[in-house]
């Protein structure tokens, strides 16, 4: 596999690479100088496809991406996704959520800082059960009638999730989700279950992030042996420290042999296996620095034997997690009608 080997979005018809540039640490620890960089050298190497957010550092991932494509030309050549829906305002409960008020103001908000008139792919960031699923798909539909949004997706829907917005936008006529982008990695594979059977069925893409769970598969956490200075998991936010407990070691420790066996880093041992997945469509790098994109860019070309697949599925087995990264909201239905 090579990152020129362009698989099917979805049912689509667009081509895009194996590997997205995720784009959640420009304009947060990466400068504006670094983002070209990184940016460039993914488009060199074959990446077409790009994905940030609103929120991202909110508003200056939008706004560093922006530039650098602008400064490369290439925008016309990506495939370019953003997303809706987390807080954009402390305090402003008007400024998150899926309401047509706020994916209509974030659009703007969006093209204007990425320089663009139009979004390839526009995301809805996570489920929102308090807003009615038509309100939600009637605004992307008439964004994508006004030519402003080209596709629209979804962001760690539960299986069903999808499926409801699928039923919706059958039976009101809109334009339906095209992808869906669910956390996928070697500690967490639940969206085996339901999920990809899902998306295999309704033929949605599938763009995971996290492939290297957070950082827990990068390599630099061993147990009993002490952090990383520089680790997020020093002082974890509450999400991090429900992810860091003993039971992942019981997973990157063997990881980490086979690895070893294979002669690459544990980070791209993950991220070639989130890529090579059945139902994966693009997995999702988003480096910090340029040796971290030339790190990922390795990862395509790792080859996993049926040894090496068959092995992995007795360290974690399919289905099952030992940290939690697919979190979406499966609780009852609020949409209304």
């Amino acid at each position: 596999m090579a990152l020129k080997d362009y698989r099917n979005f979805g049912r689509t018809g667009v081509k895009v690479s194996p590997l997205t540039l995720g784009c959640m640490m420009f304009g947060n620890k990466t400068e504006l100088d670094d983002t070209v960089r990184i940016i460039d050298r993914a488009i060199d190497a074959g990446i077409n496809i790009i994905d940030t957010a609103n929120v991202y550092a909110r508003g200056r991932s939008e706004e560093f991406t922006g530039e650098a494509l602008k400064r490369n030309g290439k925008r016309k050549d990506i495939f370019l996704a953003s997303k809706v829906h987390l807080p954009m305002h402390d305090t402003d409960g008007n400024l998150r959520g899926s309401s047509r008020r706020h994916i209509i103001q974030q659009v703007e908000d969006s093209l204007r800082r990425l320089q663009t008139d139009y979004l390839d792919l526009y995301q809805i960031h996570r489920p929102e059960p308090t807003t009615a699923i038509d309100e939600t798909l009637r605004a992307l539909d008439d964004l994508v009638k006004s030519g402003k949004v080209r596709y629209i997706g979804s962001t760690t829907f539960a299986g069903w999730q999808v499926v409801e917005a699928l039923w919706a936008s059958k039976e009101l006529g809109l334009n339906r989700f095209v992808s869906e982008q669910p956390p996928y990695n070697l500690l967490d594979r639940r969206i085996e279950r339901e999920l990809l059977p899902v998306a295999e069925t309704f033929g949605l893409a599938v763009i995971p992030w996290s492939p290297i769970g957070g950082g827990l598969l990068s390599g630099k956490y061993r147990k009993g042996q002490p952090l990383p200075l520089d680790s997020r998991y020093t002082n974890p936010n509450p999400m991090q420290a429900r992810r860091f407990v003993d039971r992942v070691f019981d997973v990157i420790e063997p990881l980490s042999e086979l690895a070893a066996e294979k002669g690459v880093p544990l980070s791209q041992l993950a991220l070639a296996w989130v890529a090579q997945q059945r139902g994966v469509t693009s997995a999702i790098t988003g480096p910090r620095t340029l040796q971290q994109l030339e790190d990922a860019l390795k990862a395509i070309e790792i080859k996993l034997t049926p040894e090496d697949l068959q092995h992995i599925d007795a360290i974690i087995p399919p289905g099952t997690h030992v940290g939690p990264f697919y979190e979406a909201n499966f609780g009852a239905s609020a949409y209304r009608w």
